[in-house]
């Protein structure tokens, strides 16, 4: 959810200001793209070089800074526009109250007022402060302003009391921000079924029978409907490639046989089923159990047809909407089509060999979008992750018919 998010953090003196450290590493690890912005007094309790070197940019304090004989202007209304988000972690009593009034006497306020993107606050302070009439005014104040309070939690206090006012965990700020990010994604609430790569049916233990699939289509298909709220599981063939989305369920395996025994286990559950993957049709219909020698200037395997994954979901269908791809080299559309009834599919993706820069291993894709009722979308060559954000905008539009 956080991937590609741009993230202000604002940082106030109070102890637990030493937390930000663990949050700036956890946000970065996200895939976010994070800058600092401290009070004063933040300083007080960790240095700004800390969280420089760990969002990897400059962190800012003041409205003006000296570099090399000259003054500069931090632009607060240029940083509050860059932002996706604002979060303000530890938000003590003082600046809680400052923004509930409007005050702006630091460059962390000057920011907020100027903010036109969602801001989170983290609340941190001794229990009776927290617990105070204008601690809870301003919070109730701020929450009109529609702004997001993530909860204090509960626990021992620097003053050695226990009680209300601990500031999340950065665990905890991180779940948060990911739960209000993907509440407003189409596919929020959604399970997908997605098949990448190639499949590898053995041979012998050192040969296979296998194809050129990089399972790059598969995995930018996975990684969009991810970001997009779904929860992702992901069926892999042999592949170098990895996920870090942790809405992604990676399963990986080689064989036909294998994929098709995870897709019939996960399918009932699921909402979307996207097949990406190029399943082999055959496979040698039996595996030798020490590699086979050079024998004479032939040799014969008899192959035996490997289960339509997807054919076989079809058939098992419910409420799934369900989608295939059909990489053909001749009468591209005629095949698609007839692959599209057979395996009741719901809609099918047509790309074709003859295209430059479509197919296997490629970064980009030719394809076309053909639905049940022969609505025909094609688009231009694209990169696979735009692909990707195209073939399911596909699919959002057909599901909210």
């Amino acid at each position: 959810m956080l991937a590609g998010k741009r993230v202000l953090l604002g940082v106030t003196g109070g102890i637990a200001a030493y937390k930000t450290t663990f949050l700036t590493r956890l946000l970065i690890r996200a895939g976010a793209e994070v800058r600092v912005v401290m009070t004063p007094s933040a300083s007080d309790f960790v240095t700004p070089l800390t969280l420089a070197t760990l969002s990897r940019n400059e962190v800012l304090q003041d409205f003006v800074r000296e570099e090399e004989g000259s003054t500069n202007w931090n632009n607060h209304v240029e940083l509050a526009l860059w932002a996706d988000l604002m979060l303000v972690a530890p938000a003590t009593a003082n600046t809680l109250s400052k923004m509930a009034s409007g005050t702006c006497d630091n460059l962390l306020l000057a920011c907020y007022l100027s903010a036109k993107c969602p801001v989170f606050v983290a609340p941190a302070m001794d229990l009776d402060m927290y617990r105070h009439p204008t601690t809870r005014k301003a919070l109730d104040t701020l929450l009109g302003f529609g702004n997001l309070v993530i909860p204090a939690g509960e626990g021992e206090l620097a003053s050695g009391l226990r009680g209300e006012g601990r500031m999340a965990e950065p665990e905890q700020i991180m779940a948060f921000l990911e739960d209000h990010l993907r509440a407003g994604q189409p596919f929020n609430g959604m399970k997908f079924l997605i098949t990448a790569g190639p499949t590898y049916e053995p041979i012998d233990p050192v040969r296979f029978i296998g194809n050129y699939s990089s399972g790059k289509m598969g995995y930018a298909l996975a990684e969009a409907a991810a970001a997009m709220g779904a929860e992702v599981t992901l069926l892999s063939g042999p592949t170098h490639l990895r996920i870090t989305n942790p809405q992604i369920r990676l399963v990986r395996v080689k064989t036909a046989l294998e994929m098709y025994s995870h897709a019939l286990n996960a399918f009932p559950s699921m909402d979307v089923v996207i097949g990406a993957a190029a399943v082999a049709d055959y496979r040698p219909e039996s595996r030798a159990p020490e590699k086979l020698k050079k024998d004479g200037d032939t040799m014969s395997l008899h192959l035996v047809r490997n289960p339509d994954i997807i054919a076989s979901l079809g058939e098992r269908k419910t409420t799934q909407y369900m989608v295939g791809f059909a990489l053909e080299t001749e009468r591209e559309l005629d095949y698609a089509r007839k692959k599209l009834k057979e395996k009741h599919l719901d809609a099918i993706v047509l790309n074709s060999l003859r295209d430059p820069g479509a197919g296997f291993a490629s970064d980009t894709n030719k394809v076309a979008f053909i639905d049940k009722n022969s609505e025909i979308t094609p688009f231009e060559l694209k990169t696979k992750g735009e692909v990707a954000l195209d073939l399911l905008h596909e699919i959002r539009k057909r599901l909210a018919k």
